[in-house]
């Protein structure tokens, strides 16, 4: 008795089998090749971006004394800092927000001289490959209110960029209005 009469459906031969398959693949293995193909072209056209990597450096960080250590009265009032931050990446970026261990609040502060009180800002910019110099006679970050300070050798920064996340510096204590 055969496989056919015993109530089995005849087996393909293996070209037949081979067949099949190669139908049942086409359209999966047609719409691969096509997706990576376009793939291919939306980044050779530069849809993909480029992936260049955030480079913040801070130099010349320093807070100074609002008095030199054993004055007379306790130092009060808000600290100006000076920073340089360069930006050696191809992407501009932000500073988003200062904060001190030292003080109950930071701002930032935009100022177009030196006699402008300045405005409290949300942000400065930080150019593509420049340097940017933040001091008190110019753009600044202020701790407002902090605790004396003046005895210290640095104040911890932790700076907060939009692109480039958190860096945190150690900013010199340094004689009052110098950097």
């Amino acid at each position: 008795m055969s496989a056919a009469t015993a109530g089995h459906p005849p087996q393909p031969s293996a070209a037949a089998w081979l067949r099949g398959l190669a139908r049942a693949a086409a359209g999966p293995v047609a719409c691969a090749a096509i997706l990576v193909g376009l793939l291919s072209a939306w980044v050779a056209l530069g849809g993909g971006g480029t992936i260049t990597p955030l480079r913040i450096e801070i130099s010349l960080a320093a807070v100074p004394m609002r008095a030199y250590p054993g004055a007379v009265t306790t130092p009060s009032g808000p600290a100006s800092t000076f920073l340089t931050i360069s930006n050696t990446s191809t992407q501009p970026d932000e500073l988003l927000s200062v904060r001190s261990p030292v003080a109950y609040r930071t701002v930032l502060r935009r100022r177009s001289g030196p006699q402008d009180p300045g405005t409290v800002v949300s942000e400065l910019k930080i150019p593509a490959r420049t340097s940017v110099t933040l001091s008190p006679f110019g753009n600044d970050v202020v701790l407002e209110d902090p605790r004396p300070f003046e005895n210290d050798i640095t104040v911890p920064l932790t700076l907060t960029f939009r692109h480039a996340g958190q860096i945190t510096v150690q900013a010199s204590v340094s004689a009052p209005g110098t950097p």
